[in-house]
């Protein structure tokens, strides 16, 4: 059993918040949270919509499936009846308890047709994602707040490319871990099957499901680069706007999530695609065919997926940093590019670059240099992950740290 870094601030919303919305793709994890919550003393009854009797009930008589209920109340996969959320939103006005209801969605359901205004006040939703390399190894990484530091102590403990390259394929989904390569790569065909065969079908009236695996097998190959929709439908002979429709499908439910574009005030032209990544790096590399030996002998191949899983492990860790700081790329039409931008709600920038080697020069480092002297003050820190093991500084205000310590306690 895993211990979830998101869990402190699970329970702080259920402290003083009506309803608590857990969301996050199948698998990982958001039941196993709840459960364990309520098994450590939380007073609620636990009902899951998985349940055909319960799904049956629920569908039938929103209302009254809702007013039958006594007490704090958990209902797993709300998104398979949405309707319950307008009778929930009539139960929390009569009588307004924090924690009444939690909830769990495998679809990001805020985003649904009638939904998204139906609990405006009345809800805090939270986003629980694949496990984090600390979650699996059992700390709570601190290298989000760390980078915002006026001095940052780095702490880690290097290992080697193999161990990278099997941090990469293995991901972050509980069932997935700890499987044989083949019986990894199974896993996921079958959860994919799952997923494309019967939660879209929960947030779409999308028939013909055959074209999306073969667009998230794209995008998985071109994890890491600029999302361009118009190039991605000549290559699958898709219309564009089913490709457009699907990419905001695969993001509803949660297996695909683009990097925006950074809008600084900067006077320079930016450009506006976001970056691709997939949510999970395991998932992306089995979509890629790719294994942790050949991560390893082809640095091509580990360059894209070692940014999606830098990525993928700020996003997690920004759940619970204290910082507050949102995730973009930067790049700019005089081919000015800084792979992750970190800034936080005063504006202040921590931007970072991903190398997947183990040196790093001058060059290296020149656009974090430049956007460095473009920002002035609010530019707290340019840091170069890369496979090293000694942090280098640079310049004032940029060093190169060992990606070893994005998941340091």
């Amino acid at each position: 059993m895993f211990q979830r870094n998101l869990e402190p601030a699970f329970r702080a919303a259920l402290a003083d918040t009506p309803v608590v919305l857990v969301v996050g793709a199948r698998q990982v994890g958001k039941s196993t949270l709840i459960r364990q919550v309520i098994e450590a003393g939380y007073p609620a009854t636990y009902l899951t919509l998985d349940d055909l009797t319960t799904l049956n009930a629920a569908r039938s008589d929103p209302s009254g499936f809702i007013g039958g209920l006594d007490g704090p109340v958990a209902i797993d996969e709300i998104q398979r009846v949405p309707d319950l959320l307008l009778a929930i939103k009539a139960a929390v006005d009569r009588q307004r308890t924090p924690g009444r209801f939690i909830l769990t969605g495998s679809a990001n359901v805020m985003a649904l047709p009638r939904v998204s205004d139906t609990l405006v006040g009345r809800i805090q939703v939270l986003r629980l994602r694949t496990l984090s390399q600390g979650e699996i190894g059992g700390t709570i990484e601190g290298f989000v707040d760390r980078s915002f530091e006026p001095t940052p102590l780095f702490t880690f403990e290097p290992t080697s490319r193999a161990d990278l390259a099997d941090r990469i394929v293995d991901g972050g989904y509980p069932e997935a871990l700890g499987r044989t390569p083949a019986r990894r790569r199974a896993w996921f065909d079958a959860y994919l099957t799952t997923i494309l065969q019967r939660d879209v079908r929960d947030v779409s009236r999308i028939d013909d499901l055959t074209s999306l695996p073969r667009l998230l097998s794209l995008l998985a190959a071109r994890s890491a680069g600029l999302l361009n929709t118009s190039e991605v439908s000549r290559s699958l002979d898709m219309p564009l706007t089913t490709v457009q429709r699907h990419v905001a499908l695969l993001e509803a439910i949660m297996l695909f999530e683009p990097i925006p574009a950074w809008s600084a005030n900067l006077g320079r032209r930016l450009a506006r695609a976001p970056k691709v990544t997939l949510t999970d790096t395991g998932l992306a590399a089995s979509l890629r065919g790719v294994s942790a030996e050949r991560l390893v002998a082809e640095p091509d191949q580990l360059g894209p997926l070692l940014e999606s899983l830098v990525a993928t492990e700020l996003r997690r860790q920004l759940s619970w940093s204290a910082t507050g700081a949102t995730l973009f790329h930067y790049r700019d039409h005089s081919g000015g590019e800084v792979d992750l931008i970190l800034e936080d709600r005063a504006g202040r920038v921590v931007a970072i670059e991903v190398k997947s080697a183990a040196s790093v020069g001058a060059a290296d480092t020149r656009s974090l240099r430049h956007l460095a002297d473009a920002l002035g003050d609010r530019f707290v820190r340019g840091i170069v992950l890369y496979t090293g093991d000694q942090v280098v500084p640079f310049a004032p205000r940029v060093l190169a740290v060992p990606v070893w310590a994005l998941w340091s306690a």
